[in-house]
């Protein structure tokens, strides 16, 4: 079947489309009502079926000749750590750790923190959690105290699982006392906080309901299965909101599991058995989707990588990883390959390697810029592919559907709709606008399996925030195009269009232009309050490694090219060159703070960011 033929038939009957789609997976009872909605008019995938996630993922294959296969493939360059799971093996120790947290009182709808580094426990934790029926809510290992509190008391967990501490480059961050200053700030309390103690950094656990973690496993007893029904939830995963106060994205577990199944080899043309490696965290929704759930539920093998793209020790980290495990295909942001292209811009690191396991590069959580897709074009000769997709739908909305129909590639753009999302590009009135006219991208709904279908413990929230703008529509926040091929283009966060004038510009346009400049190795563009035009574009630069020209030289030049190719209109004037840009640990970069930090306001420094050192920096340069 062609990609239009798959995408028209997702259109025309979804319930048909997606009811074949979930035959490919072991249901203890088929669903029999595909799409239903709900007294809120909220749409459910496979609302009846009886199943249970981590069956899907692991026992199935054990029982059906994949036992001895790798499962998870742990490599740890900040420890000096490898080890591989069969999945036997995972089985076996997830079924442990549900025991355990059975003996603690977790039963099914109850809810799990998962505080974890990138260990395979963190892994083993989320799908011990499925096996009861317990909703995990993952959060990103070392997050500030505050922050945690605050989904302490929104998640209201009856247990915390966690790690006695995260394994930075050059630091080790201890957990637990975050954890406990968490728990005083929130009002909420867990009944327990289990660690798993790492030889790094040894916690102390020396409050009421502190338990060892390997201590309470040993003695605990492997459990069963839970059945759950497909409109069940398997997770709650925080995002960040507008008002300050995070979203709990919530997940399902039948339409989750048919779109992670589905997507493995539709679009990133993976089947049973080949080597998959989303270099990502399990913080992330790359890391519950890509990490975890999509190449377990398809049988692959997966690696669960503990280190960064450069300095551990190398730019070469990632081509070692690949040529160690015959990776198939490797799944990281921009930021990382704009790092490793930073270190090595000539690419003597990928030289040193065998790639030839290597078939296609993969991008998403940030627009893949053109620039960067040279490089790596040049650099492996392969497919290198950009995606769209968000927190709240868990899996990709736009993609080159490499296991249906290898599509031409267009830098700039991440291909055309995956079937299932049927994609409008409406202007602020909710009017569809035309071909290659920049607007808010939505999707029509029901929106396919997978995507969020509330916000944890707030309906009218989850309303206001995706649905009530266009009604009939999901907002996705992003602005963008489809071109006369109905490519989709996705320019940025609607709030990140700068208003020059009365002109609407697009950063992600300019930020294209600059990062065209052959010293430049990472851009990033916003709009700066002016009294006369309304806003004016300041772009941000980091230089490559080695670069000799005068810097006043660069800045007009970068001036000239914008002229060239946006024309006076955009009246780009100044750049700042800077050693590191705003970043947060899943490498978006903090646009809004550095609006924020440029116009003078007051700002909350994000619990996202990776280093907030970056922004005393910046404003010295300023």
């Amino acid at each position: 079947m062609s990609y239009q033929q798959e995408l028209d038939a997702s259109k025309n009957n979804p319930e048909g489309f997606w009811r074949e789609k979930s035959k490919a997976l072991e249901w203890f009872k088929s669903p029999q009502k595909v799409l239903t909605q709900d007294e809120e008019g909220i749409h459910h995938w496979f609302a009846d079926g009886e199943m249970n996630t981590a069956y899907m993922a692991l026992d199935h294959h054990v029982e059906n000749g994949r036992a001895d296969q790798p499962a998870l493939i742990y490599d740890s360059p900040v420890t000096e750590t490898k080890k591989t799971y069969s999945y036997r093996e995972l089985r076996d120790e997830v079924a442990q750790t549900a025991g355990m947290l059975k003996k603690l009182g977790v039963e099914k709808g109850d809810r799990v923190i998962v505080y974890m580094p990138m260990i395979p426990q963190a892994a083993v934790a989320m799908l011990a959690c499925a096996r009861i029926g317990a909703i995990h809510s993952v959060v990103f290992g070392g997050f500030a105290a505050p922050e945690l509190a605050v989904r302490i008391d929104d998640a209201s967990p009856k247990v915390i699982l966690s790690a006695s501490c995260g394994v930075e480059i050059k630091r080790i961050i201890q957990y637990k006392p975050l954890i406990d200053e968490a728990i005083k700030l929130a009002k909420h309390t867990p009944q327990n906080v289990v660690v798993y103690q790492r030889p790094q950094a040894v916690a102390e656990l020396s409050q009421d309901g502190d338990l060892d973690w390997l201590e309470v496993v040993s003695s605990a007893q492997p459990v069963e299965c839970t059945s759950v029904k497909g409109s069940d939830l398997l997770y709650i995963l925080y995002t960040s909101g507008t008002t300050g106060k995070p979203k709990g994205v919530v997940r399902e577990n039948g339409g989750h599991a048919v779109a992670m199944k589905y997507s493995m080899e539709a679009i990133y043309d993976i089947k049973p058995g080949e080597v998959f490696w989303s270099a990502s965290d399990v913080g992330w929704v790359v890391g519950h989707s890509y990490i975890v759930y999509a190449p377990l539920l398809q049988g692959c093998t997966t690696v669960f990588f503990e280190g960064k793209p450069i300095m551990t020790p190398d730019a070469g980290a990632f081509w070692r990883v690949i040529s160690e495990y015959k990776v198939k295909a490797l799944f990281a942001a921009p930021t990382a390959f704009r790092a490793i292209k930073k270190e090595d811009p000539k690419g003597d690191f990928i030289k040193q390697y065998d790639l030839s396991s290597l078939e296609t590069l993969f991008a998403a959580g940030e627009r893949l810029d053109p620039p960067t897709y040279e490089w790596l074009n040049e650099q492996f000769k392969l497919p290198v592919i950009d995606h769209w997709w968000q927190t709240e739908t868990g899996w990709a909305i736009s993609a080159n559907m490499r296991g249906i129909e290898k599509m031409p590639i267009k830098p700039g753009s991440s291909t055309v709709p995956v079937p299932g999302f049927d994609i409008h590009i409406l202007d602020d009135n909710g009017q569809e606008v035309a071909a290659n006219q920049q607007g808010n991208i939505a999707i029509k709904l029901p929106l396919p399996p997978s995507c969020l279908t509330t916000v944890w413990g707030d309906m009218s929230r989850f309303k206001a925030s995706y649905l009530e703008t266009f009604p009939g529509y999901y907002v996705s926040g992003d602005g963008g195009y489809i071109d006369d091929d109905s490519y989709l283009f996705v320019m940025g966060r609607t709030d990140d269009v700068i208003n020059v004038s009365g002109h609407r510009l697009s950063t992600g346009e300019m930020e294209e232009v600059i990062a065209t400049h052959p010293a430049v190795a990472e851009c990033a563009v916003i709009g700066r309050r002016d009294d006369l035009k309304g806003q004016m574009p300041l772009g941000f630069a980091i230089l490559k490694s080695g670069v000799e020209t005068d810097q006043a030289d660069i800045k007009q030049a970068l001036v000239q090219l914008m002229r060239d190719k946006i024309g006076a209109v955009a009246c780009y004037k100044d750049t700042v060159i800077v050693e590191r840009l705003p970043k947060t640990r899943s490498g978006k970069i903090l646009r809004k703070t550095l609006r924020q930090l440029v116009d003078g306001e007051d700002y909350v420094i994000p619990s996202t960011i990776d280093d907030p050192a970056i922004l005393d920096e910046i404003h010295q340069i300023l």
